[in-house]
């Protein structure tokens, strides 16, 4: 018999087999077993609405944002092109309106 993974998402042990994904009935999270186990080597950063970053992609902030020890604020849907992944609590490394910053991935979207 086949040994059904737990959720990578909520670890549930409650996954089941359909068609060729599998399911969590526990958080609806839906995934492929063969494009988990190619990608869990690297670094997996999601944007606001769960879509998977890689290097170089261009983003777009979802929210006003102040940067700490300035009085700069950074405006809802303010660009950033061609951002970098980096390992941390501020995972995107990026140029947004000239200034070099870190974002948390949870204030972008994928442009």
């Amino acid at each position: 018999m086949e040994s059904i993974p737990n959720c990578p998402a909520c670890q549930s042990e409650h996954t089941y087999h359909d068609g060729t994904f599998y399911v969590c009935p526990e958080c609806a999270h839906e995934w492929d077993p063969n494009e988990v186990a190619a990608s869990d080597d690297g670094l997996q950063v999601k944007d606001s609405n769960g879509n998977l970053l890689t290097d170089g992609d261009d983003i777009i902030l979802i929210k006003d944002l102040k940067l700490k020890g300035s009085s700069t604020v950074l405006k809802k849907g303010a660009k950033a092109k061609g951002i970098r992944l980096v390992e941390g609590d501020h995972e995107i490394d990026c140029k947004v309106d000239g200034m070099k910053i870190m974002l948390k991935a949870c204030f972008v979207k994928k442009a």
